[in-house]
């Protein structure tokens, strides 16, 4: 077994706020391969008629068929900004795209080689996965002047298990600011309730609410403003939130969603398995 990631202090401080923050994870010469391949699964993206766009203010919105389908494949969603009034790209597609999901980890050998090893296993174990399962992955651009909101939420949300475990691996492929949206965060918010739950039912998504607990506000907010390789992990009831990208500059990022193997996979997560087997870092 490969050794420990994290140092005893790291793995506490990760316990107490709920997310931990660990710069230069990733080598530049990592962060430079992944981004050019997405922007050459951008680049091969052809939308045809039936656009997808992505609603980071309400996720209900806009899952049809080929949010359902992303499940097990690569498919990119545009921003909610990206089109005119008579439905033509305000910009070039590459500065259109919201993100690109939900398989890519399992699809494609350069975010497979990004997504696991041995390091990345050993990491997963240090923050309490003992047999991490590695559901979704997605490649988020935050596009400048029209990357969107996404609103203030938990992980857990969309993959709830019992007990909860999901963790999130949130990677800098840009250095990101508070002018073009890093993430903030509520230390030590990950003991509160769970607030939302996205569910399926057959073909329709909907977002249940299980507590009227009031989000973060102003005065306990934190801002995550990391350079580009830098790896966030948080807990999946830590709440966090980013806002609108006014900047002229993008805030790329990639995320990954692991549960431990040992909890209950809820049946009605919106995302499911039947033909892309489910597995972990290794």
């Amino acid at each position: 077994m490969p050794p420990a990631v994290l140092s005893a202090a790291q793995i506490e401080r990760y316990h107490a706020d709920g997310y931990l923050v660990l710069p230069g994870f990733k080598t530049a010469d990592e962060v430079a391969a992944l981004r050019a391949r997405a922007l050459q699964i951008v680049d091969q993206f052809e939308p045809g008629a039936k656009r997808t766009i992505f609603s980071t203010t309400d996720q209900a919105r806009g899952t049809g068929d080929d949010f359902l389908a992303s499940a097990e494949g690569i498919h990119c969603f545009f921003e909610e900004e990206a089109f005119d009034a008579s439905g033509a790209l305000r910009q070039a597609k590459a500065l259109s795209i919201n993100k690109i999901g939900h398989a890519m980890h399992d699809l494609d050998p350069v975010f497979e080689r990004f997504s696991r090893g041995p390091r990345m296993a050993a990491l997963a174990r240090d923050l309490g996965l003992a047999d991490a399962k590695v559901w979704q992955s997605m490649y988020i651009f935050k596009q400048p002047g029209i990357g969107g909101e996404v609103k203030w939420h938990q992980d857990a949300t969309f993959f709830d298990t019992t007990p909860c475990t999901v963790t999130a691996f949130w990677f800098a492929l840009e250095d990101a600011t508070r002018d073009n949206g890093c993430l903030w965060v509520e230390p030590g918010g990950h003991r509160g309730p769970l607030r939302e739950r996205f569910v399926r039912d057959g073909e329709v998504v909907t977002m249940e609410t299980l507590d009227t607990t009031p989000w973060p506000d102003d005065a306990v907010a934190v801002p995550v403003e990391v350079s580009a390789g830098t790896l966030v992990c948080f807990h999946g009831l830590l709440p966090h939130w980013s806002a609108p990208n006014r900047s002229a500059h993008s805030r790329h990022a990639y995320t990954l969603h692991a549960t431990d193997g040992t909890s209950a996979y809820s049946p009605r997560n919106w995302l499911q398995r039947e033909r892309v087997p489910l597995r972990g870092f290794d």
